[in-house]
């Protein structure tokens, strides 16, 4: 969904053309994976993504995406849904040693860049799951980037939705009802994503093992505790993005078997194709442009995946030398709190997929399905007070399961791709002590209220402070 489109109304030819040229695809694509040599094993390469807030001195969201652009004026920098939300890219870095000190070092100037650029726009940055002073009146359309994609997809998700109106209906620590006429809710959850490159032979075991990883990686993680003045789940991103764009697949629109933002439907068993071919079968097409392109550029297959939001997401893209390359997005990660806790998170999934993937034939170390799925929604609505199974044990404190097993086992998969020991105990080192401290980025919030009250405006102003200091979470005072 990040390319621009040229149509915003479609008629039922168009639906029809973009069905055929997307089997033709997917075809090809299939092919491709099935004739694709095994390749000699070498760490992946890694990029980022990170979405972030506009706002003013007092927290509140300030439209000004355009004018921040203007003023960063730089590539690695595009909008988002709301015209107070942004994106920040980062380059490609290859696994190995000093990585993530490259990362560290290019993202912390593209940060500087950003914040200047905000500055100049008369606003503020900030990394966060959510903005806590928002409220339902700031997700209006006219909230909405004037890009004809942001327009088509609103309008494809509503008529695929016979124009019902969306529904957040979560129960956390309060219960949150909301309903809502657009695909601004969408806006709400801003997230940070890793890329991960893989292989046509290995990429069904890595996204096997992400899928397994990704409870626990959450756990550590949840940055989102309140919306629209509610304290729901650690991570509320999770629900909310499942419910801001309900559109399910061919059953019955948006109540479908199978949903468009999802943990997934199982385990692959050959092949990332496996994933594609259930595009193709399950998922209403949404967007039906028209591309003059030859179907091995596989570009109506790539924007159709672009609106299947699974929390794992295969992504096949071209390299510069217009050589087909696959990666996963890891994609259940908030922004924030800090980079350096970003950075710390995404070593935890990094070497725990390698981990997964080293130590079992289909990435999954024997844990059934159910189990990976109900750890995800567990860490994502408890985050450390959650309990989660592992090798087919009894449900463990997840404080006790990371630190004694997970950890280790991260830290075992960093070695295996190179990572040098001071970068891999550093970064593992700030999960390992927010575990001590029992402070993650949604309990931080959730002691600054407890301690001052429901100010909104108070906590952004002082997460963002403690947010400029660099400093990880753990450390943060009240």
């Amino acid at each position: 969904m990040g390319q621009e489109i040229r149509e915003e109304r479609f008629a039922p030819e168009d639906y029809e053309r973009f069905r055929a040229a997307l089997a033709r695809e997917t075809r090809v694509l299939l092919d491709w994976l099935e004739e694709a040599p095994a390749t000699p094993k070498h760490p992946p390469r890694l990029g980022f993504e990170i979405e972030a807030w506009l706002c003013d001195t007092n927290g509140r969201p300030l439209p000004v995406n355009e004018a921040f652009l203007a003023a960063m004026a730089n590539p690695l920098a595009t909008v988002e849904l709301a015209r107070f939300n942004v994106e920040l890219n980062t380059g490609v870095f290859r696994v190995g040693p000093g990585v993530f000190s490259a990362i560290l070092a290019e993202t912390r100037e593209t940060l500087r860049q950003a914040r200047r650029a905000a500055r100049h726009a008369g606003a503020e940055l900030l990394m966060a799951g959510t903005l806590a002073t928002l409220e339902p009146d700031d997700l209006g359309i006219h909230q909405m980037s004037p890009q004809a994609r942001f327009r088509a997809l609103n309008t494809a998700v509503l008529a695929n939705r016979a124009q019902r109106p969306l529904q957040v209906d979560i129960v956390g620590h309060d219960h949150l009802r909301h309903s809502h006429h657009d695909v601004m809710l969408e806006a709400l959850a801003t997230s940070f994503q890793v890329h991960i490159e893989t292989t046509p032979d290995n990429a069904h075991r890595a996204y096997n093992a992400a899928m397994v990883a990704a409870a626990p990686v959450l756990t550590v993680a949840g940055n989102t505790p309140y919306i629209f003045g509610h304290d729901l789940w650690a991570e509320s991103r999770i629900p909310l993005f499942e419910q801001a764009v309900e559109v399910g697949g061919f059953a019955d629109s948006a109540r479908g078997p199978i949903r468009r933002v999802t943990f997934g439907t199982g385990y692959l068993h050959h092949s990332i194709g496996e994933l594609f071919s259930e595009n193709l079968e399950h998922f209403p097409v949404l967007l039906p442009v028209r591309f003059d392109t030859p179907d091995d550029a596989l570009a109506h297959l790539a924007l159709h995946n672009g609106t299947i939001w699974r929390w794992n997401r295969p992504i096949v893209g071209t390299d510069a030398d217009g050589q087909r390359s696959l990666r996963l997005e890891f994609r259940c990660l908030p922004a924030g709190p800090t980079l350096i806790d970003m950075l710390a998170n995404t070593a935890f999934a990094l070497g725990l997929i390698e981990y997964l993937v080293d130590h079992s034939a289909d990435g999954t170390l024997e844990t059934p399905f159910s189990e990976a799925r109900d750890n995800f929604y567990n860490a994502a609505r408890h985050g450390l007070d959650a309990r989660l199974r592992w090798g087919h044990g009894d449900p463990l404190p997840a404080p006790r399961l990371l630190t004694r097993t997970l950890l280790p086992h991260a830290a075992e998969g960093l070695d295996r791709l190179g990572i040098d020991p001071e970068e891999r105990d550093a970064l593992l080192g700030i999960i390992a002590a927010r575990i001590a401290t029992r402070q993650t980025g949604a309990q931080w919030q959730r002691a600054w209220i407890a301690r001052h009250g429901r100010d909104w405006a108070g906590l952004v102003r002082a997460y963002r402070g403690w947010q400029n200091t660099g400093a990880p979470v753990h450390t943060w005072g009240l």
